[in-house]
C-alpha cells in the first residue's frame, strides 16, 4: 500500500534539510557582510527577512528544499491539488514556530497525519 500522507520522519527530514541550509546561509551572509564596513542596517533587515519568509514563499510557490527532496508538499486540505496561498503559509509557519515540536503530537491520532500547525491552517502534507 502507497502511504499518500508522510511520516513524521520524513517530515522531520524535510525540516532539518532546511534548517542547515537556512544556517548555511546565514553564515555565508555574515562572512560576506563582515568584508565591508558600515553594512546598511536596511540590508542587514532585508536579509533577516527573506531567511524568515523563506518556508512560506516557498511552500507557496511549490515547497522547501527540504520538501523537494522528501518529495512531500504542502497543500490545501479541502483540495489536496491545490497549493496554499501565502496568507495560509503565513498562518502555517507561525503556528509551527510558536508550537515548535509539540505541534507534531497530533500527526499520530489524525488519519491524514496532520500536525496542530496543519489542522489551524487548513493545510495536509502529501507525498507526491
Amino acid at each position: 500500500m502507497n502511504e499518500k500522507y508522510p511520516f513524521v520522519l520524513e517530515r522531520i527530514q524535510s525540516i532539518l534539510i532546511d534548517s542547515v541550509l537556512i544556517i548555511a546561509c546565514m553564515i555565508i551572509f555574515s562572512d560576506i557582510l563582515s568584508n565591508f564596513k558600515n553594512v546598511p542596517d536596511w540590508l542587514r533587515a532585508i536579509l533577516l527577512i527573506a531567511l524568515f519568509l523563506y518556508e512560506p514563499i516557498m511552500t507557496t510557490f511549490g515547497g522547501t528544499i527540504g520538501n523537494n527532496i522528501k518529495k512531500i508538499r504542502v497543500r490545501k486540505n479541502s483540495n489536496e491539488n491545490e497549493s496554499i496561498n501565502i496568507f495560509q503559509a503565513l498562518v502555517r509557519y507561525t503556528f509551527k514556530l510558536l508550537f515548535g515540536w509539540l505541534s507534531f503530537i497530533s500527526i499520530f491520532s489524525s488519519t491524514k497525519k496532520r500536525a496542530i500547525h496543519d489542522i489551524l491552517s487548513g493545510t495536509v502534507m502529501i507525498k507526491v
